[in-house]
């Protein structure tokens, strides 16, 4: 349904007219903020299995990319760099190709059952230094490259926004079924999905395959 087009007298243009809408920040809030990886972040990091990635495109698009491993995918390398491996994918590389535009990064790693998280963000390359991957196996098999990220702020987030959310809490889980599959609806978006049910089951059945054969 069309909306109702935004009234410009209430749009927020400055940082300054925001900040007259809320509280001044909390002295803690500003304290908690570190230049370095402490022992508290290098264990958060050890226990993440799952990280998102913000990076953006040389034209100012923001863009933000899950990553996800075993526990500790993320190589701390000593208390101002960490290692991060770029496992297969679907060779977009918009993660890849905006930290060479731009080295800008921020990460936000999410560990199962923690309701807290932990921000960090810097500047990255992108390397292909087989000194760097050989650390990164898994199944025998190297990433093509990895990530290093030169570490300026580091902070642990509260956990009200996963509270609210009941992320980790089992009543919030949602049925999968109620939704097409992913193929269904990328097929949908773009060439159309087949009318015969047995033609879309054997494309999830391939794509469920493919994850198999390559996960790394």
């Amino acid at each position: 349904m069309p909306h109702a087009p935004l009234n410009d007298a209430f749009v927020i243009r400055t940082e300054q007219d925001l900040r007259t809408l809320f509280p001044a920040t909390h002295d803690l809030a500003l304290r908690k903020c570190q230049d370095h990886l402490d022992k508290h972040a290098r264990e958060f990091v050890s226990r993440a299995p799952f990280v998102c990635i913000g990076t953006q495109s040389p034209d100012g698009r923001a863009d933000v990319s899950p990553r996800g491993d075993p526990c500790g995918f993320v190589k701390v390398l000593d208390d101002r760099t960490l290692l991060i491996p770029d496992r297969p994918g679907n060779n977009r590389l918009d993660t890849l190709s905006n930290l060479i535009a731009n080295p800008a990064i921020g990460l936000l790693f999410m560990v199962p059952g923690f309701d807290d998280t932990l921000r960090i963000n810097g500047h990255a390359q992108v390397t292909r230094d087989p000194d760097l991957l050989s650390g990164l196996a898994v199944n025998d098999r190297l990433p093509m490259v990895a990530i290093v990220v030169s570490v300026k702020e580091v902070f642990l987030h509260c956990a009200k926004a996963f509270r609210r959310s009941g992320l980790w809490n089992p009543d919030q889980r949602q049925d999968r079924r109620e939704m097409p599959s992913l193929v269904h609806m990328i097929l949908d978006q773009t060439t159309g999905a087949p009318e015969h049910p047995d033609t879309l089951a054997k494309l999830e059945s391939d794509l469920e395959d493919a994850y198999r054969k390559s996960m790394y």
